[in-house]
C-alpha cells in the first residue's frame, strides 16, 4: 500500500462519522480518526503550540506511522492541522517513527526517525535513520533531499544497529544536538549523542547516558534540558523490573537531574526518579515556552494495555494535559498549567466540615476537576471515590499510617483493572489533591505536583457519582469541583 499525506487527510474526512463518542475525552486531546501514540515536535512557533503525534489514521491500532498535527493558543483548545508527514520515501517507507521540532532560521525543522522493513518479522527484520523536513510557515513540510542526515554508518559499534530512534533537537552554546534512545544489545537501554552545527550535518558524540542495569533494555524518547541552572534527562525505559511500589507498568518513563558535559557528551547523575505513578503515561515530551515555562505532555496510554475503543470505536489513544515541569530544590514536580483555570465552571463548593463513614456528594457528573484541601492526621483510611454506579467505582486513597498513596480501577469499567500505589507524606496531617477527571481518564496531581498518578478508565455512562470516605475522622479543610465542560457540549 502507497502512502501519501494526500491520502491520509482525504480517508480521514471522509470517515469521521463513523467515531463513537461514548469514551471520547472532552478537554484531552485525540486524534480525529484511528490511532495516535507518542507526542512529537511539540513546540511554540510563531505564536502558536504545535503538537506533532504518531498517527496511524486508517485503523485504531498502531500501524505504519504518520505525523499527525494540531495547534493550540493556550495549549487547552487544539486545533487539527493537515497530516505534516506520511511514510512516501525510501527512507522512511514503513513509518516516520517519533521526533522533535526545533526553530531556526524563521522556518520550523522537524527531526524525525524512518522505519524501514528488511523482513517479515516486525520485531527483528528492519533498520532506522534519521531524517529532516523543513517549513516556512509551520504547516507544510517539504523532506530534506539529502536524507537521511544521520544514517546506519552514523550508529557505533558497540550498540544497536537497528533501535536507534526518538531524535530530540536542542541548542545550546550555539551548535545544535540530538539525543536518540537506543540500547547496547547486551539488555541495557543507553542514549546517544550527536551534534550539528547547521541541522543537517552531524557527528557523533558518545554515550551519553546508559543504564547501570536496572533501567530496562532500551530506552526511547529522551529528552534533554535546563532547568533553572540543572540538567535534566527524561526518557522511556522499556520492559522495567518493578522496585518496590514502583516501576509496575511494562514500560516506564523516568527523569535523572545531573549535567551535561558538552565537550565529552557524557550526562552526569546520581539517581532516577518517576514521572508519573499511575497505569498509563509514556514518551513524555517538553518545551520551552514564551512565558519561559517548561512544559511537558506525554502519551496517556501504554502499550501492550487493553484499549477498549480499538472494539468498533474507531479510534485509540491521547495525550495527558499539559503540565508544567518546576525544579524543587533536587527534585521535579508536576504541576497542571495555568490555562486550565480558565476552563473552570460552576460546581460544588464547601468549607470545614468532617467526613466519618461514607458520604455522598451532592454532584454528579464525567467532565471536571476536583481541589481538596484535607487534615488526615485522625484518620486511618481516607478515599474518595469517582464515576461510581451501581457496580462501578474508581479508588483514590490515602494511608496516613502507611504513608502511601492508592489508584484503584479494579471496578472501573471494561478496561483493564489493576491498582497503583505511591509514598506521600503529609506534614502535620496536610493532604493537597487536584484530580482530573474527563469521561474515560483520571489525572491526580499530589502535594502540588510531588508526585502524579494518570489512568484511563471506561466506566458506563450513567456512573457519575463521587463519594466521599473515612475510616477514622477526616478534616475536610476545602472541597471545590468545577465543572469544565458546557453542558451543550456533552
Amino acid at each position: 500500500m502507497s502512502y501519501s499525506i494526500e491520502r491520509a487527510n482525504r480517508f480521514v474526512a471522509e470517515s469521521k462519522h463513523l467515531l463513537v463518542d461514548q469514551y471520547r475525552l472532552h478537554y484531552h486531546f485525540m486524534g480525529e480518526f484511528g490511532w495516535i501514540n507518542d507526542p512529537n515536535g511539540f513546540v511554540q512557533y510563531k505564536g502558536e503550540y504545535h503538537l506533532f503525534y504518531q498517527y496511524h489514521p486508517y485503523q485504531p491500532v498502531w500501524g505504519p506511522m504518520h505525523w499527525g498535527h494540531a495547534v493550540s493558543k493556550d495549549l487547552i483548545e487544539w486545533r487539527h492541522l493537515p497530516v505534516a508527514l506520511a511514510p512516501d520515501q525510501e527512507y522512511d517507507r514503513d513509518g516516520c517513527f517519533s521526533g522533535s521540532a526545533i526553530e531556526h532560521k524563521d522556518s520550523l525543522y522537524l527531526l524525525y526517525t524512518g522505519h524501514i522493513m528488511t523482513g517479515p518479522d516486525i520485531t527483528k527484520d528492519y533498520y532506522q535513520v534519521q531524517n529532516l523536513a523543513i517549513s516556512q510557515d509551520g504547516i507544510l513540510f517539504t523532506k530534506d533531499a539529502h536524507n537521511p542526515v544521520i544514517n546506519t554508518d552514523q550508529i557505533p559499534a558497540h550498540t544497536s544497529q537497528k533501535d536507534f530512534r526518538d531524535p530530540k533537537v536542542f541548542e545550546r552554546n550555539g551548535q545544535f544536538y540530538m539525543v536518540l534512545g537506543s540500547n547496547d544489545d547486551q539488555g541495557k537501554g543507553l542514549i546517544l549523542l550527536y551534534r550539528s552545527v547547521d541541522l543537517h550535518t552531524w557527528e557523533y558524540m558518545n554515550v551519553m547516558a546508559q543504564s547501570d542495569g536496572t533501567l530496562g533494555d532500551n530506552w526511547e524518547c529522551p529528552d534533554v534540558f535546563d532547568l533553572d541552572g540543572i540538567d535534566v534527562l527524561m526518557m522511556s525505559p522499556q520492559r522495567m523490573s518493578p522496585q518496590g511500589n514502583n516501576y509496575h507498568n511494562l514500560h516506564s518513563t523516568v527523569y535523572m537531574l545531573g549535567k551535561l558535559d558538552t565537550d565529552t557528551g557524557i550526562f552526569d547523575y546520581k539517581q532516577y526518579i518517576p514521572i508519573d505513578y499511575g497505569f498509563d503515561f509514556y514518551a513524555c515530551q517538553t518545551t520551552l515556552d514564551q512565558q519561559g515555562r517548561r512544559i511537558m505532555i506525554g502519551w496517556m496510554d501504554s502499550w501492550e494495555a487493553l484499549m477498549p475503543t480499538q472494539n468498533g470505536h474507531h479510534w485509540a489513544g491521547a495525550m495527558t494535559l499539559p503540565r508544567e515541569v518546576i525544579r524543587d530544590g533536587e527534585r521535579l514536580l508536576f504541576c497542571p498549567v495555568a490555562e486550565l483555570e480558565q476552563s473552570r465552571l460552576e460546581g460544588l463548593h464547601a468549607e470545614s466540615f468532617e467526613v466519618q463513614g461514607q458520604q455522598v456528594l451532592d454532584y454528579r457528573g464525567e467532565s471536571y476537576e476536583i481541589e481538596l484541601n484535607i487534615d488526615v492526621s485522625k484518620s486511618e483510611e481516607f478515599a474518595i471515590h469517582l464515576r461510581t454506579g451501581e457496580a462501578e467505582t474508581t479508588v483514590l486513597s490515602y494511608s496516613p499510617l502507611e504513608q502511601l498513596f492508592r489508584f484503584n480501577r479494579d471496578q472501573s469499567g471494561i478496561g483493564p483493572g489493576g491498582e497503583r500505589i505511591a509514598s506521600l507524606t503529609t506534614p502535620e496531617g496536610q493532604l493537597h489533591l487536584r484530580i482530573f477527571v474527563d469521561l474515560s481518564s483520571v489525572e491526580v496531581f499530589l502535594q502540588d505536583g510531588e508526585k502524579v498518578m494518570t489512568g484511563r478508565i471506561y466506566p458506563q455512562p450513567e456512573s457519575q457519582g463521587i463519594a466521599l470516605y473515612s475510616n477514622g475522622i477526616t478534616q475536610v479543610q476545602s472541597l471545590h469541583i468545577w465543572n469544565l465542560v458546557q453542558p451543550e457540549q456533552i
